[in-house]
This record gives structure tokens, C-alpha cells and sequence, in this order.
């Protein structure tokens, strides 16, 4: 691969990594091609890029967008695949049930939401984040509850006094 190529290599990856707000750096490696192409039609069905990268071209990717990622140049050993996607949750989530019958895909490093979480361990703190529709929800869920307390207790006693 010439300069030339891995500088349009490493332009590609920054563009990327400055267009999708979250990503993982999962450890494929190991896997047969069958269950890799399992992974990649789990990945598409869920709206996330996965790519297989050069832990070089990628850590050189992150030094240009800025510093922010610095603390996930740890976690650039091995082979190296990125999980990039819209969501906070759902690479977390993915991972997760992929390996109810397969041994990694493992999570090595992730930025999400502004933050690093570094190693296997914090995988299962990634795919319980809620997104930003769940937190909403919850939201409005709890202000809601008084109000219908409120509705009901005026419903029972109006009955009452009917009676």
C-alpha cells in the first residue's frame, strides 16, 4: 500500500469517526468467514457499519480528529474491527446476544457519548444505556404518574358521593 493510500485511508477513517458520534473496537479474530458473515447481516439489520481496520490507520485516524480518543490507543492491539453506528446501546446489545452462541465477537474499547469505556467488562454497562427517546419516555412517564393519582383519587371520590 502506497503513502498515498493509506493517507485516503486514514481521511476515510477520520471522516468517519467525525460522522458517527459512537463507536466500538470490538476482537474478531478467531471468527470462520460463516460466522463473521453472521455478524455483518446482525450489523445491518441494526443499522451499524462494521469495518475491519489497521490498528495503525485508525489510531493515526483518532490523532487527527483531535486528542478526545487518546485514552483508546490502549485498545488498539490485535485485529481490530469498528462497530459504528447512530445509537449508544444497540453494538452493545449486538454484542451481547452474538455471543449467546459464539465466543466474541469482544468488546476492547468504545466511545460513546463523549466517553471512553475501555475493556470486555464495561459491555454490559454499553447496552444498557437508554437512548435519548428511552430517557423521554421515563420523563414524561413520571410526570405523568401525579397526574393520574391525582385524576384517579378525584374519579373514586365523585363516585363516592354519587352513591
Amino acid at each position: 500500500m502506497t503513502k498515498i493510500e493509506k493517507n485516503q485511508q486514514i481521511d476515510a477513517l477520520a471522516k468517519m469517526l467525525a460522522e458517527n458520534s459512537n463507536f466500538y473496537i470490538t476482537d474478531t479474530s478467531a471468527l470462520n468467514s460463516q460466522v463473521t458473515t453472521g455478524l455483518r447481516r446482525a450489523c445491518f439489520t441494526k443499522n451499524i457499519k462494521m469495518l475491519v481496520v489497521k490498528n495503525t490507520l485508525l489510531q493515526k485516524a483518532m490523532e487527527r480528529s483531535g486528542e478526545k480518543y487518546a485514552e483508546l490507543y490502549t485498545s488498539l492491539k490485535g485485529n481490530s474491527t469498528i462497530l459504528l453506528s447512530e445509537s449508544m446501546n444497540e453494538p452493545g446489545k449486538l454484542i451481547k446476544e452474538f455471543r449467546k452462541k459464539n465466543a466474541k465477537p469482544l468488546l476492547k474499547g468504545a466511545w460513546v457519548a463523549e466517553t471512553v469505556y475501555l475493556g470486555d467488562d464495561q459491555l454490559t454497562t454499553l447496552a444498557s444505556i437508554k437512548t435519548k427517546n428511552e430517557l423521554i419516555a421515563d420523563v414524561i412517564a413520571a410526570l405523568q404518574s401525579p397526574i393520574q393519582n391525582v385524576l384517579s383519587g378525584i374519579t373514586v371520590h365523585a363516585e363516592g358521593k354519587e352513591a
